[in-house]
């Protein structure tokens, strides 16, 4: 979590009904007290729907948008992976039953950008048609969520598609604030929010999950994790980066896979194999094994012709997609003890849903030992993506400029 300050600094339009509400019978939100989030007219893609609801419970404690400061002023969250930039204007604002209003949003494809500035910029530039004329020269604060770190002034990321410098973005976009945060931990910590409704089971348990560490990790262009810590006041969310640990292959033939994979490098992590890059990496290795053509050329069409079944060397690589998947999943549950459950996110699983359920998963999620009753009571459940990083990145902020403003000067 890295915080910086200056001087200057698909898209299916879906109405949202404010009828619309979130109602958190997830044990996660138990955690933290409840911080509703309000959604305006906006722009999204199937699939999204789901999380741009609102919650129906008032916080418990004030939050940081009833503040006269924070209610007033208009702000950007970002969510930027390595294919998809999802861009919201937000507001906080003083009901405690909808502290954070996501006023518009658009999803950008990366590639078609030339810097994470003009992105932004065209966003901004968009406002008038879109109905917030009157916004545009009230922003000053942004907050990304990116995948990578922070070192010195750039984020660093294999996955995204051009370098960032955050004193040249805060420049570019004349702000006064700029925040950011790790991908993973703006989707960890909007994920209070969710009801068992809003998602879809992978393993389910016969009693709720336990008040206690929640798991959330999936791979998308990369593979991200973090962890939401139950703390009495509001939410901690712990990021990781998980998807660097070493590869550990479970059966002869993923020893095999390993070791083509390795082939020229140092180092293989959970990350090539478990990602949309990765599953294609896979691919290549099998067809190399087995001794046949690589006739797919995109991670999509490798999916797709694993569920369509008429490909004998994509439906292994799913096969083994999905395995590795349960065997990590239940290393980083173990790990960081989520007796609170594990959510899975990510670009590519609500794709393969059905075939995860049906895969090698859950038997390579159990598969741990001695831990493995531990494992039993934890539940894994699917979500979408959707615009969870932009209103969790949103909430995170507010809530941390609420601590801010509350801790005594030094």
């Amino acid at each position: 979590m890295v915080k910086i300050s200056g001087q200057s600094l698909d898209n299916v339009v879906i109405p949202l009904p404010d009828s619309a509400n979130i109602t958190s019978r997830w044990p996660c939100a138990q955690h933290a007290p409840h911080r509703p989030i309000a959604a305006d007219q906006g722009e999204s893609h199937v699939g999204e729907f789901a999380s741009q609801r609102h919650a129906a419970q008032p916080s418990p404690r004030p939050s940081a948008a009833n503040g006269a400061h924070d209610h007033g002023e208009p702000f950007l969250a970002a969510d930027v992976g390595g294919t998809h930039a999802r861009i919201g204007l937000m507001l906080g604002t003083p009901v405690d039953r909808q502290p954070v209003r996501v006023l518009h949003y658009h999803r950008y494809h990366c590639a078609d950008w030339s810097d994470l500035g003009s992105l932004l910029r065209d966003f901004v530039a968009q406002l008038a048609i879109a109905g917030h004329a009157p916004l545009q020269g009230r922003i000053r604060r942004c907050v990304v969520a990116s995948a990578g770190v922070v070192l010195d002034d750039a984020i660093v990321n294999e996955n995204l598609p051009w370098p960032v410098s955050i004193a040249a973005l805060r420049e570019q976009l004349g702000l006064a604030q700029l925040e950011v945060i790790n991908d993973f931990e703006a989707v960890a910590w909007a994920t209070q929010f969710l009801s068992v409704d809003e998602t879809l089971p992978v393993i389910e348990t016969a009693q709720p999950a336990a008040r206690g560490p929640v798991l959330v990790m999936g791979p998308g262009t990369g593979l991200g994790s973090a962890v939401l810590l139950p703390r009495a006041g509001h939410a901690q969310v712990l990021p990781t980066e998980a998807g660097q640990i070493a590869l550990a292959p479970g059966n002869e033939r993923e020893i095999a896979i390993l070791r083509v994979l390795a082939r020229g490098r140092a180092y293989v992590s959970y990350e090539d194999a478990l990602s949309g890059p990765g599953l294609l990496k896979l691919y290549h290795a099998l067809c190399e094994l087995r001794g046949c053509p690589v006739a797919l050329m995109t991670p999509a069409e490798v999916t797709g012709a694993a569920l369509a079944g008429h490909d004998a060397a994509a439906l292994e690589t799913l096969q083994v997609f999905c395995g590795l998947l349960g065997s990590f999943t239940g290393d980083l549950a173990m790990l960081y003890g989520a007796s609170g459950g594990v959510f899975l996110a990510g670009g590519i699983l609500p794709q393969i849903h059905g075939f995860l359920r049906a895969s090698s998963f859950a038997e390579r999620y159990f598969n741990k030992g001695v831990m493995r009753a531990f494992l039993q009571k934890v539940p894994v459940r699917l979500i979408e993506h959707g615009q969870l990083g932009v209103i969790g990145a949103a909430g995170w902020f507010l809530d941390e400029r609420q601590g801010d403003q509350a801790m005594p000067p030094l």
